[in-house]
């Protein structure tokens, strides 16, 4: 392996494990709950409407707001950084 492949291999699983948080918080998925008026808030509103009025256990929307409210759990951040690596990878070969 390359170097200039290692390390934006590490750079892109580190990235997105930072960026994840801060991408659910801008979303709208917080500690204290979906934010009004959020993306978050109109997913949940689509979600609630398809299933009859609640949003489903295990649902897109239902994992997003935990990860929002408590984190990313040790599997979720390793798929994330798992990803971002692999965006990293690829971005090796750019330029």
């Amino acid at each position: 392996m390359f170097p200039l492949t290692a390390v934006t291999m590490v750079a892109g699983a580190v990235g997105a494990v930072v960026a994840a948080p801060v991408a659910l918080w801008a979303a709208g998925f917080t500690s204290a709950g979906i934010a009004a008026g959020s993306t978050a808030a109109k997913m949940m509103s689509s979600a609630a409407v398809a299933n009859g009025g609640g949003v489903a256990a295990g649902s897109v929307v239902a994992a997003l707001q935990s990860a929002g409210a408590a984190g990313l759990s040790g599997a979720a951040t390793a798929v994330v950084g798992s990803a971002g690596a692999a965006v990293g990878w690829l971005a090796s070969f750019v330029g």
